[in-house]
């Protein structure tokens, strides 16, 4: 039986989403805890979209497939009894058939939030939060982000792996200031390459500061290139902080037509 698990963790202390040896990361730890439990040897997880060192999660989503599933309520309980606090578990359900964790989902929304004046800066969210020295305009990154948006070649923003596409459709990406003053940044795309949103955001910041006109943006979206101009900006402010899926009869569908597309593209 294949089982749903959705999660949030604080990204602070883990290297990552994916297991590395010797290193700390989301899916060592979830693993190790569900080979604890259910007292076998393994348990492999698949997951939404695998974020980088530092990048914070309250809603990533994970399947395992077990050959003799407990309870999914039992087995939410023994999990947060054993994960680190800075790992929960908080839903756990049988999925339905043909959902695919990383496949299946139509799109992944993160959120960037920055605090650009010193009256919103808040040491209890210092690990949450980029404090920026400096007065970010977000009518000018949102006139920029509109260039950005759509189905493009995102290897200007993107660290490329080799033999992999970086052609992604950005279905959102927009400024807003929240009830506290924050800036937060809304990033919506039906996939993300290696720190794609965090060199979006650090291109619009260069924008909102003044230091480039707008239509920079689309300067480096044409060029294909890394830009050193557009700096990847720290991970502690990035949240992911939604999955979509389709409905449960368009399931196996979507996740045949995900497969196939990424590896035609790839």
């Amino acid at each position: 039986m294949r089982l749903r698990i959705d999660l949030a963790y604080d990204g602070t202390d883990f290297r990552g989403w994916a297991v590395q040896p010797g290193l700390r990361t989301v899916q060592g730890e979830l693993q190790d805890a569900l080979a604890t439990v259910l007292r076998i040897e393994s348990a492999a997880v698949v997951c939404a979209g695998r974020t980088d060192a530092g990048v914070h999660a309250r809603a990533q989503v994970v399947h395992v497939d077990l050959d003799d599933p407990p309870a999914p309520e039992w087995l939410l309980r023994r999990l947060n009894g054993i994960l680190p606090a800075d790992v929960r578990v908080r839903r756990v359900v049988a999925a339905p058939e043909g959902f695919d964790a990383r496949f299946g989902a139509l799109w992944r929304r993160y959120a960037y939030r920055i605090a650009d004046d010193a009256a919103y800066v808040d040491p209890l969210m210092r690990a949450q939060v980029l404090a920026w020295p400096r007065p970010l305009d977000e009518r000018a990154m949102n006139a920029a982000a509109l260039l950005l948006v759509g189905r493009h070649d995102f290897a200007s923003f993107c660290k490329q792996r080799e033999g992999a596409t970086t052609i992604r459709t950005l279905l959102e990406l927009s400024w807003t200031r929240d009830e506290t003053g924050l800036l937060v940044g809304t990033v919506v795309a039906d996939a993300f390459c290696h720190s794609m949103v965090r060199a979006l955001v650090g291109c619009l910041i260069s924008i909102g500061e003044g230091r480039q006109p707008v239509d920079w943006a689309d300067d480096v979206l044409r060029a294909e290139l890394r830009n050193p101009g557009v700096v990847v900006v720290h991970a502690h402010g990035l949240t992911l902080e939604e999955v979509a899926y389709p409905a449960d009869d368009e399931l196996t569908a979507r996740a045949v037509v995900t497969r196939a597309k990424r590896e035609s593209d790839d």
